[in-house]
């Protein structure tokens, strides 16, 4: 999810550092000097405009080095889910690799052999079916679970309208089913493919989808319901069985899609017994994110249908392609092959087992630190014993005495190089502010120690203020927000819609 970028006018644009300094540059090479000789580091890096001439390598690249030295540490980066780590044996190949497209198959058979082993890895993982008597289940990788979850909609949607054609009804009312607490680019593709969202919306006391309401929306324009296996919010797992078997109670023809996004690469490892996947007859279609807990850095994901019962023929293009044929079902056409590659060598450098072993660790290191939340007074929301992510989500404990709340919190844990994000909850329970803490691969117990450590400092420093000093504090945490490098990201003509959840409801989007 990139953000739509402004085109700065000119009297937006800064002006060139010899039009404000009056010292004259060295009379000097460029390219004798070292990078902070030059005259490049005393002027302004090229913002908006391409530079007539030729910058030193060595320059450029310590230019942007140092730029962005000035980012947050990824690996204190406990909003995300993406993947920080990655073993240097397979770095390397995948840099090896960052010149393959992916989609020229004729002239990288290899990489695209790769990905069919992938696809079936994971949906063996999935418990797909592989009866010898049945069609064969197929899936690609996309770039990660948005054009994954673009993809899934798509095919249910004409999958429907396919079914309404041949019935003779009207086929231009669209619906799909999901819970409010769905991450955006749900909304996006209900938006762009023109589906109307029916929700479910979450309560005080349940921030996951309600079954039996989910299956009650269901009409005869519904193409599907989707169902998630860990929310962004809390990290609970829905109970998709509980769908499943209320729409075969009811005789109900309407497909399921499961985002795993990030439960994908969890449950299977730490709770095998959950049914979730295409054990259950209604499940069709199921995203998984390669770059979450499959262990691969962004951005690789992936799809995999049931049958190609539920992937219409008409989706599919069949392209000669530098020489090959292919058949083709994606949003975006050329990628890199490295991530597709480093997804392989996490499948059989770590196996079953290794994936296990690492899941477990991140269950535990969740446990203990949302026992010591426990401790501190603090309303755990997330799961525990791995029947949902291993994140920690909690709420600070009711005061009325407090001055502060948790956007505090995450303000002064940022101050400290924590990453650690505040929310306010889905809507119909949006005054609900909390945290969420998310355990990746690389947080081991030692750094979560640290992080509770800085968490304990950071209470105490805001319980010694007073009402005005919070009253400063909100201030100086508003003056950081509306920063300029903050409001350079929101073109000035699309501020304040209100056609989304969080348009029309103050909801706030977890991050992935």
């Amino acid at each position: 999810m990139v953000h739509l970028a402004k085109v700065k006018k000119d009297n937006e644009v800064t002006p060139s550092t010899h039009e404000a300094v009056s010292i004259s540059p060295p009379d000097i090479n460029d390219f004798d000097t070292n990078v902070y000789g030059s005259h490049f580091a005393a002027d302004h890096m090229p913002q908006n405009e391409m530079p007539e001439r030729e910058m030193p390598r060595q320059v450029a690249a310590r230019m942007i080095k140092d730029e962005l030295s000035l980012d947050g540490n990824p690996k204190l980066n406990l909003a995300s889910f993406v993947t920080t780590y990655m073993e240097d044996e397979i770095e390397q190949i995948m840099t090896e690799s960052f010149s393959k497209n992916f989609i020229d198959y004729e002239e990288y058979p290899h990489s695209a052999e790769i990905q069919n082993r992938c696809v079936n890895m994971i949906a063996r993982l999935f418990n797909v079916p592989t009866d010898p008597s049945g069609e064969n289940a197929m899936g690609t990788s996309t770039i990660g679970s948005s054009e994954a979850i673009m993809l899934g909609t798509l095919a249910m949607k004409k999958r429907w309208q396919n079914r309404r054609k041949a019935e003779g009804k009207d086929y231009s009312r669209p619906n799909i089913v999901m819970s409010s607490a769905v991450q955006v680019c749900w909304e996006k593709a209900a938006r762009y493919f023109d589906i109307e969202e029916k929700y479910v919306f979450c309560s005080n006391t349940r921030f996951v989808i309600d079954p039996k309401q989910a299956v009650d929306l269901v009409d005869e324009n519904t193409i599907g319901i989707c169902a998630i296996l860990g929310t962004t919010y809390t990290g609970e797992y829905e109970d998709v069985k509980a769908i499943n078997d209320l729409l075969v109670a009811r005789n109900i023809d309407c497909p399921i899609h499961v985002d795993a996004a990030s439960g994908g690469f969890v449950a299977p490892f730490i709770h095998p017994e959950i049914e979730w996947d295409f054990r259950l007859e209604k499940v069709v279609s199921i995203n998984v994110s390669g770059h979450k807990y499959g262990l691969v850095y962004p951005g690789v994901g992936w799809v995999v249908w049931r049958s190609p019962e539920y992937l219409p023929q008409e989706l599919v293009f069949n392209i000669n392609y530098l020489g090959a044929d292919q058949a083709s079902f994606t949003l975006n056409f050329s990628k890199g092959a490295s991530h597709v590659i480093g997804q392989y060598y996490q499948l059989i450098r770590l196996g079953k087992r290794g994936y296990r072993a690492i899941m477990t660790n991140l269950t535990r290191v969740s446990d203990y630190m949302t026992s010591e939340f426990e401790k501190l007074g603090m309303i755990i929301l997330s799961q525990r014993e791995g029947y949902g992510l291993p994140l920690v989500a909690f709420r600070l404990p009711p005061n009325n005495e407090r001055v502060y709340d948790e956007f505090a919190v995450a303000h002064q844990l940022r101050e400290r190089g924590w990453i650690v994000p505040a929310y306010t909850m889905a809507p119909n329970c949006e005054k609900m502010q909390m945290m969420r803490i998310v355990i990746r691969e690389d947080f081991s117990m030692n750094r979560c120690d640290s992080l509770l450590q800085d968490f304990k400092l950071a209470i105490q420093t805001l319980d010694s203020m007073d009402k005005s000093m919070i009253a400063k504090y909100r201030t100086h945490m508003q003056i950081h927000r509306n920063h300029p490098r903050h409001e350079s990201r929101t073109h000035p003509h699309y501020k304040g819609e209100r056609h989304s959840l969080q348009g029309k409801t103050g909801k706030t989007h977890g991050v992935c």
